[in-house]
């Protein structure tokens, strides 16, 4: 009996213990602001060219956990300028991207973005690149000159 009130009392911490590791593998709303504006400063000092580059390494200072930058034009064509978890979409029109409900990602984006505040937070359903689960996303976009900066957390 005693060794069943053991492993009783070790398997609820072992699970609170995995709950605390699991959300601290998901990146915050602070961290996600922080993030852009951490890229905003490196694009605003370093120019698209290698700012773009940098945001595109998935392994780069501009990916943390599932947090990860992506950059769209800010002219509403919808162009994929950089993506730091899937580079493949970089180049790519994707202004008619929309998420497992319908909802116009890439437009919404765009909408924020080129509001008067110049910034602010849009949510959508989209796979989460640690999970590959399709999960609920809110994601901070922020308008830098003729670019949208955007990182997103999962809830």
């Amino acid at each position: 009996m005693k060794s069943l009130v053991k492993n009783l009392v070790f398997g609820c911490f072992a699970l609170l213990l995995a709950g605390a590791v699991s959300a601290a593998e998901k990146g915050s709303k602070d961290e996600a602001v922080a993030l852009v504006k951490k890229a905003a400063a490196y694009l605003k000092e370093n120019g698209k060219e290698k700012a773009f580059a940098e945001f595109n390494k998935p392994n780069g200072p501009f990916v943390d956990r599932d947090l990860y930058i992506f950059v769209y034009s800010a002219n509403g064509d919808g162009t994929n300028l950089a993506h730091g978890a899937n580079p493949s979409l970089v180049g790519k029109n994707l202004i008619d991207l929309r998420d497992a409900d319908g909802k116009a990602i890439v437009k919404n984006f765009i909408e924020v973005g080129n509001s008067s505040a110049g910034s602010g937070w849009v949510d959508y359903k989209w796979a989460n690149p640690v999970t590959k689960a399709i999960e609920s996303k809110s994601t901070y976009i922020e308008k830098v000159g003729d670019v949208l900066i955007g990182s997103g957390v999962y809830k």
